[in-house]
């Protein structure tokens, strides 16, 4: 999945939504986004998975320590399941209530968001979330961190993730608030050709047969994509997209009626992304028609008096400022 792979390659062009009709796969594929990625280095015994080299974005208790005296370790990307039953004590943290009892201790207990922290948080049946956590998911994703204010503690600590949904929109719609955060959009649909089906299903069937085996048998596949994108992630930082190509995406946004320039800024990004994975140094047009409908679907007010659905507007506006 590209919006998967653009994500891996540069965080900064935010999160995924995947939406589309139920058992198309959705979570298997979001979930196997941390293989792709190299393991992480963290400051060992850290709650939050602190970066050791980023001293300006750590925790109080890393903050606390000298950098030369700080242990180190590797582990891998997080990623964190946010269940749609989960408390709000569960998602941010609350008193540590065994130790309060046991110990007389007043202590933080970290909550899921600080699990997530440099890596990925998935919410499945994103549009079903409950009010009050998409208002706190909504909160810290602008801020990247998390403050914690109940039963006499005050906990500010680092919280930078990766948001990834998926749903079925028949079951309901997400809030425009929360949809905004979402960087790159996927609509999947069940597959109308019977040899792709048939592919599909041969290859569950392999997998809940020798789980192990199909792996082996996809690790070559695997490694290839992830030195792939491990290329990519150094290479982004040196790709260019000239005044030209910021035009073109301007035009493109404005043409489709876009609220703000979250749209033109992540359009960029994920362009830059993908000119990356494709082991170019230059962004052009063809890069940004390939990602403009991942970054704008989303994005596009309703329109009463256009029935057509938002990616064929999306498409009908990229062969109409885009030169092919």
């Amino acid at each position: 999945m590209l919006a998967i792979q653009i994500v891996a390659v540069d965080f900064s062009v935010g999160g995924v939504l995947v939406l589309g009709d139920r058992g198309t796969g959705k979570s298997t594929a979001v979930r196997a986004l941390a293989d792709l990625l190299p393991p992480i280095k963290v400051v060992t015994d850290c709650p939050y998975g602190c970066d050791p080299s980023k001293t300006g974005s750590q925790c109080p208790q890393c903050l606390s320590t000298r950098t030369g005296k700080m242990a180190t370790s590797t582990r891998p990307v997080p990623m964190v399941d946010l269940p749609l039953g989960a408390t709000e004590d569960r998602v941010v943290g609350a008193l540590d209530l065994e130790k309060a009892l046991s110990q007389g201790v007043k202590e933080f207990a970290p909550g899921l968001l600080a699990k997530a922290n440099r890596g990925f948080l998935y919410i499945d049946e994103v549009n079903l979330l409950e009010d009050h956590i998409v208002d706190l998911l909504i909160d810290v994703a602008a801020s990247g961190e998390n403050l914690v204010e109940r039963e006499g503690l005050s906990i500010r600590h680092p919280a930078r993730f990766v948001l990834v949904g998926s749903g079925n929109p028949e079951e309901g719609e997400l809030r425009p608030q929360l949809l905004d955060r979402f960087g790159l959009s996927v609509e999947v649909k069940t597959p109308q050709d019977l040899a792709q089906r048939v592919q599909v299903v041969r290859r569950r069937d392999a997998f809940e047969r020798d789980p192990q085996a199909f792996r082996d048998e996809w690790e070559p596949a695997n490694r290839e994509l992830r030195q792939r994108i491990v290329q990519a992630r150094k290479r982004v930082a040196t790709v260019d997209v000239g005044d030209d190509v910021m035009m073109l995406i301007a035009r493109l946004c404005q043409q489709l009626g876009t609220d703000g320039l979250r749209a033109e800024l992540t359009l960029i990004r994920a362009a830059r992304a993908y000119c990356a994975l494709q082991g170019e140094t230059q962004v052009d047009s063809g890069h940004v028609r390939v990602v403009a409908p991942l970054a704008l679907r989303h994005r596009l007010r309703r329109n009463p008096l256009d029935d057509t659905g938002s990616g064929a507007r999306v498409q009908r506006a990229v062969e109409e400022v885009l030169p092919a």
